[in-house]
């Protein structure tokens, strides 16, 4: 069943707000079964709201719209469906109770603009919303189905959530649609497609492969849309099973699961320690271990050895490790793991020594290049690599890099 996403706002189009609306409904309305076949961010101008409604019209049944139902007259949203319809704005008793009660204690009295959301098109059928005064509007016709929210997120979610994702379900038959996320690393898009080509050919027709690549990571989505979920299911897992036998040393993780958050799972289960000691990363490993709820459980902490004076009398890197060979260097970064586990009491470590630029690089060590180690009871194990020119991608990809190499050192041990 094809659903159109249409968000309505200046604000959308300006970058001033960050349209978070059509991912969650997206996310939500493909979990219950339903295709999402396009979404729209428009202005707020009564032409451009009609036109493309029409055109949604012609391709979906289902059109689901957020924004413009302020109480503000920059809000066009309400008078424009009631043009579009042909239809008179009437006062709704059910929408005006669900105003009074919403602002009850919240302000001294009901004024014109707070009645006015009252008023609404003569032919929707207007959906309850308990957590703000804008009516949700619910439009039937020719056998499709137009509704109108709140832009506000959190109305938005309620509204989806207890009312219009129910009875969509309880109005179109919908089959399944079953995706599986399958992450990789270290490994460019062009290289994995072909490594894949033969796999993907076995592949039912109901099951398709996205590549979505970001900076020096891959997902693998399988989606299958079928009747027969469990039929579905076996296939995916098949299909996930042969591709460990495949590409398993690039394999990181399931689901759309940080490495971050998957390396936290595997430290809780095993009830070990992690201590950081970052130069080039400037404590972003550390920031995105603690950007996870719980992490204080198995994060003892880090040291950002920026100057050579910390890598040597916090971490105890020797004197003529960074005269013989820099700090950029392997020796180094595998004395700043040793020191940061030793300095902590933890049960394994991460290090991280580069060049992330613009600058600094020589014909040696251009921009780009970085050591990381990693300590713990596998001993100490370090690699090099060149994450490219770009300075802040350097620092991502060096955090993600590290985080991910210590992650598959504690599985695969």
């Amino acid at each position: 069943m094809n659903v159109e996403i249409i968000t309505i706002g200046n604000e959308l189009l300006i970058g001033q707000v960050i349209d978070t609306n059509s991912a969650w409904m997206g996310q939500h309305l493909n979990n219950a079964g339903f295709d999402v076949t396009r979404i729209t961010s428009i202005q707020d101008k009564k032409e451009t709201i009609i036109s493309t409604l029409n055109e949604a019209l012609l391709r979906s049944e289902i059109i689901l719209l957020t924004g413009g139902l302020g109480p503000t007259k920059d809000d066009i949203t309400k008078e424009t469906l009631a043009d579009f319809f042909n239809a008179k704005l009437v006062f709704n008793e059910t929408a005006y109770n669900n105003v009074v009660s919403f602002l009850k204690g919240r302000v001294k009295g009901i004024n014109q603009l707070n009645k006015a959301q009252a008023y609404v098109p003569e032919n929707c059928d207007v959906i309850n919303n308990p957590v703000g005064t804008a009516p949700i509007m619910w439009f039937e016709n020719c056998g499709k189905i137009i509704v109108s929210m709140p832009g506000v997120p959190f109305e938005m979610k309620t509204a989806m959530s207890d009312e219009i994702i129910p009875r969509l379900k309880s109005i179109f038959a919908t089959g399944h649609i079953i995706h599986k996320t399958i992450q990789v690393f270290n490994v460019s898009e062009a290289v994995l497609a072909e490594q894949l080509e033969e796999w993907e050919s076995t592949m039912p027709e109901y099951i398709s492969l996205a590549y979505l690549p970001s900076p020096g990571k891959i997902r693998l989505r399988l989606t299958a849309k079928t009747n027969d979920k469990k039929l579905a299911e076996e296939n995916i897992l098949k299909l996930t099973q042969s591709l460990y036998t495949i590409i398993g040393d690039h394999i990181f993780g399931e689901e759309d699961k940080s490495a971050q958050e998957l390396l936290g799972e595997v430290l809780c289960k095993t009830q070990k320690t992690l201590a950081v000691a970052e130069s080039c990363t400037g404590g972003n490993i550390g920031h995105l271990i603690t950007s996870i709820p719980g992490s204080s459980v198995y994060f003892k902490g880090g040291v950002i050895a920026y100057d050579n004076t910390i890598k040597e009398k916090t971490l105890g890197v020797k004197t003529e490790a960074l005269e013989l060979h820099g700090a950029v260097s392997q020796k180094v970064v595998e004395q700043m793991a040793i020191g940061a586990k030793k300095l902590m009491h933890s049960d394994y470590s991460i290090a991280t020594s580069g060049i992330a630029g613009p600058d600094g690089g020589t014909n040696e060590k251009p921009v780009g290049t970085v050591w990381i180690a990693i300590a713990g009871d596998f001993g100490v194990y370090s690699q090099r690599y060149n994450f490219g020119k770009i300075r802040l991608r350097n620092i991502q990809r060096s955090s993600d890099t590290a985080l991910i190499l210590l992650l598959k050192k504690i599985i695969n041990k």
